[in-house]
């Protein structure tokens, strides 16, 4: 079975050690947590159903992975609309790595990755869901777990989806800020790491698709 996987979204399998004992790089056991995820379940055709969300609902479990810079590349390919037969992880030459409670694989090297098992899927006519896991394990990797169980957030290098395009989680702050740094960034646009005017959107080119897949797939 394939197994997509998306920055902050699921990855999914067809294919644990124990439920609750702390193991390395796992944070320690808490009560579960609840995440959901809007997929968008239709591919591009606006008929057939994507792999992601019916391996999701076929298994009743999926991982969320937080996704770094260095694999955003590959993970973007992901939503390359693949057979169902094909295996994402090998396609795009990303390292997987077993879970401890569900089946679906994680991506290694994430910085946190959540297992879960779904509570509950919300219709989102015409096509999409909303999906509602509890987490069952949180993955932390090594170098993000401070002691007290905090997680060293300057280190995350996390990256975030935003519509057809990404940010880069790259500056942290606690409130107030100075008034004078407010004004001067209120009106102030993104800056864009890819040299494209920073008015430049992937929707007005050939590459977007309203199902969130894109055109392009392995290198």
């Amino acid at each position: 079975m394939r197994h997509p996987s998306m920055p902050g979204r699921a990855t999914s399998s067809s294919s644990a050690a124990s439920r609750r004992a702390r193991s390395p790089g796992s944070a320690p056991s808490r009560p579960p947590a609840a995440d959901g995820v809007d997929l968008p379940s239709a591919r591009s055709d606006e008929v057939t159903l994507k792999d992601t969300f019916v391996n999701i609902r076929d298994t009743g479990e999926f991982v969320v992975n937080v996704v770094s810079i260095g694999q955003v590349d590959e993970v973007h390919r992901s939503a390359f609309e693949f057979d169902p037969g094909i295996d994402e992880f090998e396609a795009l030459g990303l390292e997987k790595a077993d879970s401890e409670v569900v089946s679906a694989p994680r991506i290694a090297g994430a910085p946190i990755a959540m297992e879960c098992v779904v509570d509950r899927i919300i219709p989102m006519p015409p096509m999409d869901h909303v999906v509602w896991g509890r987490v069952e394990r949180f993955h932390v990797r090594d170098d993000l777990y401070l002691p007290g169980g905090r997680i060293d957030t300057g280190a995350l290098g996390a990256v975030g989806r935003l519509a057809a395009e990404y940010s880069l989680v790259d500056n942290i702050f606690t409130t107030p800020l100075p008034e004078e740094l407010v004004n001067s960034l209120v009106a102030a646009r993104s800056a864009r790491l890819d040299e494209r005017p920073t008015d430049f959107s992937p929707i007005d080119t050939a590459e977007w698709s309203p199902s969130g897949s894109t055109k392009t797939g392995p290198k």
